[in-house]
């Protein structure tokens, strides 16, 4: 039951922020392994990101990659807040009572790993399908994928099952560190926040103020890492699966840092936060609330 409570509320979330995911991947892939002021700008910033799409692609082009985005979240946070959930409940990451902040991080990361392997390729349709656009703004390589499931028979068809896979090299360290900034963070805020004595102590606002402090530490820490993986997921291959720009996420980073600068791992932050932060809040507070009622009903 931890496993499906987490998927659900992660695919609750994916509603709300699936435009902002849209938004995120094509300012990463916008002036890749270029210089800046050396190619044309087509999204100047979120909220243009936002103008640009829904005027040239429609409304429907800011949910693009709508039905992987749920399967994704349903599998990898199914798998990665019900692992953590259970170790949680076992009192693994206490010491004396209290959050340890190396425990929660170890098991963050542990949680993160499985559920970036297990969600691996329907990150990839993902994002595939939101990078496709009309060639007036077209960004990073386009695939001509007509959805979800031509995507996955066409990439398993040319590249065999361990194609669906491809990437995944990036997705584990994104994960794991996301995974382990997010829940090592949330733990602690959620016992400093209840030891304040703020809000009562069963209130969802505890949950959700806890959220709101480690969306921060999560767009930080996790930004470079989902740069580095939208452009893995994304690039070119040859008829052997492999990367025509990139050998893997060493590669893509070192590339990225030499061509791009430091800025350039940090590409469209303000959409990663966007993004990234009310997935966060939304997430965590649907997975405890949820976890809550559960154990209220039981």
């Amino acid at each position: 039951m931890d496993f499906i409570l987490s998927g659900v509320a992660a695919c609750g979330a994916c509603l709300f922020t699936n435009p902002l995911e849209v938004v995120k991947t094509r300012m990463q892939l916008q002036g890749e392994l270029k210089s800046r002021g050396s190619y044309q700008v087509y999204y100047r910033n979120v909220f243009h990101a936002f103008y640009t799409i829904g005027k040239v692609d429609g409304i429907a082009g800011l949910q693009k990659g709508l039905a992987p985005g749920l399967l994704y979240q349903f599998l990898m946070n199914g798998v990665r807040l019900g692992s953590y959930a259970i170790i949680e409940s076992s009192g693994y990451i206490h010491t004396n009572g209290r959050v340890s902040a190396t425990k929660s991080t170890v098991a963050g990361a542990v949680a993160g790993v499985v559920g970036a392997v297990m969600g691996s390729p329907m990150y990839l349709v993902k994002t595939h399908l939101q990078s496709q656009s009309t060639s007036s703004i077209a960004v990073g390589h386009q695939y001509k994928h007509r959805g979800m499931f031509h995507a996955l028979a066409a990439i398993r068809r040319e590249h065999g099952i361990l194609g669906l896979w491809r990437g995944s090299s990036a997705a584990v360290p994104r994960v794991s560190v996301g995974s382990a900034a997010q829940l090592s963070t949330f733990s602690s805020s959620k016992e400093l926040i209840t030891d304040l004595q703020v809000f009562a102590e069963d209130s969802w606002l505890i949950a959700l103020s806890a959220g709101m402090m480690s969306s921060v530490v999560v767009v930080l820490a996790m930004t470079p890492f989902d740069v580095v993986s939208t452009r893995l997921y994304n690039q070119p291959v040859d008829h052997q699966g492999k990367g025509k720009l990139y050998r893997g996420f060493l590669d893509c980073f070192s590339k990225t840092l030499k061509k791009e600068g430091l800025t350039g791992l940090y590409k469209g932050l303000g959409a990663s936060y966007f993004r990234l932060g009310p997935h966060t809040i939304l997430s965590l507070l649907f997975w405890n609330e949820l976890r809550k009622l559960y154990q209220l009903h039981r």
